[in-house]
C-alpha cells in the first residue's frame, strides 16, 4: 500500500499548490490550462487504448459497462456526492463555486483513478510489490492535480480520497486474483478499456462533449470477464 499512500499524498500536495496560486492566475489563463490538460489527458488515453489487441473485448466491455452504469446512475450519484461535500466544506453563499467543486471532485477522481497507469501500477504493486509505476504516476498526478485545482478548485483535493480507496482496493484484489490478473493479454485489454474512458474525460475537459464518464466505469471490471468468455470461443 506504500505506492497508494504516495499517490494520495501527491494529489493532495498538487491540489494545495494549485489552490494557493489560483488567485494569482487570470481566468483566461486557467481556461487555457484546462484545455491543455484535456489534450494531455486525451493523449494518455489514446496511447493506453492502443495497447488493446481486441476490438471485440473493448466494444462489448464498454457497451455492457455503460448500460450497467446508466442503470445504476453512477455519474449522477458521483456528482451528488460532490454536491454533498460541497455543501459541507464550502460557504453556502459562494454560489459561483458550486459547479466547480462537483466538477473538480468528479474530474479529479476519474483522471487519477481510471487511467492505464492506475490499473497497471496497482496490479504490479499487489502482485509483485513493484511500486515503480505508481511512483511515476504520482509525479504526473502531482502536476495534473495542481493544474486541475487552478481551474476547478478545492473539489480536486477531495478526489485524493477516491485515489486511496480505488487504488487501494485494486492492490488488495490483485493479490487475491493473482491467477487471473497475471495474464499480460488480459491486462492489456483492461488497460485499453480504462484508457478509452480517459479519452472521454479529456473530451469533456476541453469542452467538446458532456459525456457521463462515470457511467462507463463498470466496463473496467467487466473487461476481464468479457476477455475470459470470448477466449472460450
Amino acid at each position: 500500500m506504500l505506492g497508494v499512500l504516495v499517490n494520495t499524498a501527491a494529489v493532495l500536495i498538487g491540489s494545495l499548490i494549485g489552490l494557493l496560486v489560483h488567485k494569482g492566475i487570470p481566468e483566461r489563463f486557467s481556461g487555457a490550462i484546462m484545455k491543455a490538460l484535456g489534450l494531455c489527458t486525451m493523449y494518455i488515453g489514446i496511447s493506453g487504448a492502443l495497447q488493446s489487441e481486441s476490438l471485440i473485448v473493448l466494444a462489448v466491455s464498454l457497451v455492457l459497462g455503460v448500460a450497467t452504469g446508466t442503470a445504476l446512475k453512477l455519474d449522477d450519484r458521483l456528482n451528488s456526492l460532490g454536491a454533498k461535500l460541497e455543501k459541507r466544506f464550502t460557504p453556502s453563499d459562494d454560489s459561483e463555486e458550486k459547479p466547480s467543486f462537483a466538477q473538480g471532485f468528479v474530474s479529479g477522481s476519474l483522471l487519477f483513478c481510471v487511467g492505464a497507469m492506475a490499473i497497471v501500477g496497482s496490479i504490479n504493486s499487489g502482485l509483485l510489490g513493484d511500486h515503480s509505476v505508481i511512483y511515476a504516476k504520482s509525479t504526473l498526478d502531482l502536476v495534473a492535480s495542481a493544474m486541475l485545482a487552478v481551474s476547478l478548485g478545492i473539489g480536486v483535493m477531495f478526489s485524493a480520497a477516491s485515489v486511496f480507496v480505488y487504488q487501494g482496493l485494486l492492490v488488495l484484489l490483485a493479490g487475491l486474483l493473482r491467477p487471473i490478473l497475471g495474464d499480460p493479454a488480459m491486462i492489456a485489454e483492461l488497460t485499453g478499456v480504462g484508457s478509452l474512458i480517459i479519452v472521454a474525460l479529456g473530451l469533456n475537459l476541453i469542452g467538446v462533449t458532456k459525456i457521463k464518464v462515470a457511467d462507463f466505469l463498470p466496463a473496467i471490471f467487466l473487461a476481464p470477464i468479457v476477455f475470459w468468455v470470448i477466449g472460450l470461443f
